[in-house]
């Protein structure tokens, strides 16, 4: 692999180097290909929310963090016959979670500690052992005297990582269901035990008795180690968690952040490294204006093809400025390479534990990117900069969190409220003034209500709503009898004006702030002329045990822009909503959003189940307070849409592979 330089005593342990290079570089692939392969696996039972991916990594860290402890305690406590035992025994107590999976169904209460709890029962112990690997094998590697390479292995591992997560979204997800991905998963990991097993002989049978480390070595700089640590795996995240809210809780979105965090550590770790301080005197300034200048645009400007290259060079910047500075301060390998990654993965778990459960729960924005920005400020003042008095630094350190604080807290008179959840943030606005008064409900940055504050105008439906859009010319078609319709995803109840004398309509909401947000700031559901009810839980889940034949409409609405519920887009999704419908009834899907064709799946799905289906787009009109609108209206029969061809629109030209509840990649939809 040309890394290892032998000498006359080491020959014979050459070819145990190249093992344990194999090994790691494995270990790590296995690694970093589950965390999608889970994250994906979970996504249905959750709504399809972004935070699914942070939760997700918050597990995956603190499960590292114990893997490099149980590496530090070992290596520094036990013999080597000892180390190896224990470490056969975690191999093969770690082969009881084979075949991995997944559990079908949703546990309630905080959906982060359901996610942590599954995690923690399907994939916990392998990845647990997955996670001792690379720090275990380089510490037994750093006391073979002809070993001298243990941090190139560590920028290898990262290397593995990287390519893993590249294949993943190129080759694994568009080619294998998910439940196959889990099987060939579980088949490799039972091919590396044994390679483990191979390696950790070998080396520990020849390795020498392990040297105690040199005094002060622990204490170099393990709370510099832990800041600048912490501080890359914070901005990691908390872009991923943004640029989730953006478009969709997809693989790809979150891959593309990771991507530029480990090629950081590769860069870095690697040979002398390629991390120069003075080239970032001016590319940390860059990277903060970057990010500080697309958040205050909010989308505004450039659009989606701007926010991830700018997002995931300015990480990109930063995560190099950490990552060099933890390369540039390593301990010799001999003199601490186990603690030194046990504090980098200490750092790396508290950025997550950050942005996975105190800033949802402390914040109601997303201020975990600005607070990350800051951090990053402060590191490099002192790395950078050369601002080492404590008395300037807490100058400077009150100057910045005083104008953060402003910057963050300041709002226009128009805001009424804002609020975040794991599902996401919510903020309500009033605007306009007189007769053209309106409040509007956004979740991130998608409009999902709009209601006019006259009391002469409350009534009328919409943003994707009209009269003209394709709900509008279903629910509010003339009718005789009293209709029951089933409504998945509830905004601020805009469709409860279509509701008439008789009428039934029930809403599914997995967000209770939403819930929250319609029934105390809008008036949409206590003004409507229809008994509604409102249903918390998943859209799907909680439809499914509707009975059969029981609704004349179900009406799909959670597909605008920010976070693509991709189960609810399912064959099998499809067949359960047709089940609930009575005969002649409709399946209603709202299609708008400005990054995805979501018209095209929606026909190859109704192609594939033998059901009609039009597509209906209507314009905007703001003196109506309505938005651009794409619908699919799908029917048993072609002539259950009869009355609404005059108003379809050409059929989609792209050709796509229907979604399965096995199956789904956004790829071929991307506009």
């Amino acid at each position: 692999m040309g890394l290892i330089q032998t000498t006359a005593g080491t020959t014979k342990l050459a070819a145990q180097p190249r093992l344990c290079a194999v090994a790691i570089a494995c270990s790590s692939a296995l690694l970093f290909v589950v965390q999608p392969v889970m994250a994906k696996a979970l996504l249905p039972r959750f709504g399809g929310a972004a935070g699914v991916w942070v939760a997700c990594m918050l597990f995956f860290q603190v499960v590292l963090l114990l893997g490099y402890l149980y590496s530090f305690c070992v290596t520094r406590y036990c013999s080597p016959r000892a180390q190896a035992l224990i470490h056969l025994a975690v191999l093969g107590l770690s082969l009881s979670a084979l075949p991995l999976g997944a559990r079908a169904e949703s546990i309630g209460g905080n959906p982060t500690l359901a996610i942590l709890l599954q995690l923690g029962a399907s994939v916990g112990l392998p990845y647990f052992a997955l996670s001792t690997t690379s720090p275990l094998l380089q510490s037994w590697l750093a006391r073979e005297r002809g070993a001298t390479f243990p941090y190139r292995l560590f920028a290898l591992s990262n290397a593995a990582s990287l390519a893993a997560l590249l294949l993943y979204p190129l080759a694994v997800e568009p080619l294998l269901p998910t439940r196959l991905q889990m099987l060939w998963w579980s088949g490799g990991y039972l091919g590396l035990v044994l390679l483990l097993a191979l390696a950790a002989v070998g080396v520990v049978r020849h390795a020498p008795v392990p040297e105690a480390p040199l005094p002060g070595t622990e204490t170099q700089r393990p709370w510099l180690w832990i800041a600048l640590a912490a501080c890359a795996s914070t901005l990691w995240l908390a872009v991923t968690n943004y640029l989730g809210q953006l478009v969709a809780a997809m693989p790809f979105l979150w891959i593309a952040p990771m991507v530029a965090y480990l090629l950081s550590f590769i860069l870095c770790f690697e040979a002398d490294g390629w991390y120069r301080p003075h080239w970032f005197r001016w590319l940390m300034p860059a990277a903060w204006i970057a990010i500080s200048s697309r958040m205050a645009l909010e989308g505004s400007a450039g659009g989606l093809q701007w926010e991830i290259p700018v997002f995931c060079g300015a990480l990109f910047v930063c995560c190099m400025f950490c990552h060099g500075e933890l390369a540039r301060s390593k301990p010799a390998p001999k003199e601490g390479l186990a603690f030194f990654y046990l504090m980098v993965a200490s750092g790396g778990a508290l950025g997550g534990l950050f942005v996975g459960l105190v800033a949802p729960n402390l914040f109601t924005t997303f201020l975990e990117l600005p607070l990350g920005v800051t951090g990053s400020i402060f590191l490099a003042v002192y790395f950078l900069y050369g601002y080492h008095s404590p008395r300037r630094l807490l100058r400077l350190g009150l100057l910045t969190v005083a104008a953060f604080a402003v910057s963050t807290q300041y709002h226009g008179d128009n805001r009424i409220t804002r609020s975040r959840s794991f599902y996401g943030a919510l903020q309500i606005m009033d605007s306009g003034s007189g007769i053209s008064a309106v409040r509007k409900l956004y979740s991130g940055r998608t409009i999902h209500g709009l209601e006019f504050l006259s009391p002469a105008l409350r009534r009328t439906p919409t943003t994707y709503y009209g009269v003209h859009s394709g709900v509008g010319r279903v629910l509010g078609a003339p009718h005789k009898t009293a209709r029951r319709i089933a409504i998945v995803g509830l905004g601020a109840g805009t469709l409860a004006t279509y509701g008439r004398s008789g009428d039934f309509l029930r809403f599914y909401e997995i967000n209770p702030a939403v819930i929250r947000t319609a029934a105390e700031s809008f008036h949409f559901l206590r003004d409507s002329a229809a008994a509604t009810d409102v249903i918390p839980g998943d859209g799907r889940l909680t439809l499914a045990r509707e009975p059969a034949h029981s609704f004349d409409f179900v009406v799909l609405d959670a597909f605008s822009d920010d976070a693509i519920p991709v189960h609810l887009l399912t064959r099998e999704a499809f067949q359960m909503d047709f089940e609930r419908l009575r005969p002649g009834g409709l399946l209603l899907v709202h299609l708008s959003n400005r990054y995805l064709d979501l018209g095209a799946e929606v026909e190859a799905l109704a192609a594939a189940l033998g059901k009609s289906v039009v597509l209906i787009h209507s314009t905007p009109d703001p003196l109506q307070g309505t938005e651009h609108a794409d619908w699919a209206i799908l029917s048993n029969t072609p002539a259950g849409l009869d009355l609404l061809r005059p108003y379809s629109q050409a059929p989609a030209t792209r050709k796509v592979r229907t979604w399965t509840d096995e199956y789904s990649s956004l790829f071929q939809l991307w506009r």
